[in-house]
């Protein structure tokens, strides 16, 4: 809004970094930015929440509380306000994602509670329902400051498409000023991958400049049932979880499962080549019906001529995640193992079992 600039102060409404807050400069109460979209007119000038604070703030913030070590948590998103977090939609696309509640051939995210629903939140959709084979649809995430080189980004996806392509990329800026360079991370072909469901996906990251998130829809060449659709994005200055398995309508196995049974997970490989599988008595043991269980389970593999076995002195985490959308107010609940080598059983039975599952 150039006329309300002081005179003399034009020059400091050039492209700049995003740092500007909304009232720079103005002459009264009114601001001298104003967003194409209203709805995000609360987002610009880094003022959302304590994470959203540009890098300088947030450390001082943290040394004045003595968190100065707990700068890992970059962005938390569940779509459920207008401004959608500061996500934009990217430039080189022919098609759009758009806030839903939800979509043809997409997921319903109703809250239901004792069988009564509450009402719907909100989701990030690309419908492929129309349009032509190859088009595409960007969705980026606002600019992060990084101060550590490792990132895990962790988003829930849903599938109604055959051969639908969901794409990441990261923008790496030299510096504030600079356009950005888009940098390819991860491809997933859903072609013959899970479908009608919500999936939680981890994606670790390698960057250490300042960056965005780009999600890339591209439309498949099969008819499509539906699209790609995104929710609960979490980003954090960790590192991923190796290995994650979901239990479908664990609520009706809680109130099914006989007690003292277990279920296997799939069998996993760890980064040395290590094979394992993990269960969980649902309903643990007669003596304690109201816990659960959890085992660590070495399992014969393809690498077992090159490792030393019995795999001595690794350490094993387990966690069982609350799906509370965001990863900072969930309580994971986390068991650890440490193997010793001196410390050996066989189990005709879990071994049977383990085959059984492979």
């Amino acid at each position: 809004m150039w006329d309300i600039i002081k005179e003399g102060h034009a020059h400091n409404f050039l492209k700049r970094s995003d740092k500007y807050s909304k009232a720079y400069y103005n002459k009264d109460k009114e601001p001298t930015i104003v967003t194409k979209i209203p709805e995000f007119m609360d987002v610009i000038g880094q003022r959302m929440e304590l994470v959203k604070l540009n890098r300088m703030d947030l450390l001082k913030l943290n040394r004045l509380y003595n968190c100065s070590a707990g700068l890992t948590f970059l962005d938390s998103c569940q779509f459920e306000q207008p401004n959608i977090c500061g996500w934009i939609q990217g430039e080189g696309g022919n098609a759009k994602w758009t806030r839903v509640q939800t979509a043809e051939g997409g997921p319903k995210t109703d809250f239901t509670v004792l069988g009564q629903c509450q009402g719907f939140g909100y989701f990030m959709h690309f419908s492929t329902l129309t349009g032509h084979h190859g088009d595409k649809a960007y969705l980026e995430s606002r600019l992060f400051y990084p101060t550590r080189g490792f990132k895990c980004l962790q988003f829930y996806h849903y599938s109604g498409g055959d051969d639908d392509e969901l794409n990441i990329w990261v923008r790496v800026y030299a510096d504030e000023e600079s356009k950005g360079d888009l940098k390819f991370v991860i491809l997933y072909i859903l072609l013959g991958g899970p479908q009608n469901s919500w999936v939680l996906y981890h994606v670790n990251l390698q960057v250490s400049q300042i960056f965005r998130v780009v999600f890339e829809g591209v439309k498949g060449h099969n008819a499509s049932k539906g699209g790609l659709s995104l929710d609960d994005i979490n980003l954090s200055e960790t590192q991923c979880p190796q290995h994650s398995c979901r239990i479908h309508d664990f609520s009706i196995l809680l109130a099914t499962t006989k007690i003292g049974s277990k279920i296997f997970s799939p069998p996993f490989v760890s980064r040395e080549g290590y094979s394992f599988q993990v269960s969980l008595y649902i309903n643990n043991m007669a003596a304690s019906p109201d816990k659960m269980a959890i085992y660590f389970h070495l399992t014969s593999g393809p690498n077992d001529e090159h490792l030393k076995w019995p795999c001595p002195w690794r350490q094993a985490s387990m966690e069982m995640m609350d799906q509370t959308p965001d990863i900072q107010k969930r309580m994971n609940n986390l068991r650890m193992v440490t193997t010793d080598p001196t410390k050996t059983s066989t189990d005709c039975k879990i071994k049977t079992m383990e085959l059984k599952s492979n």
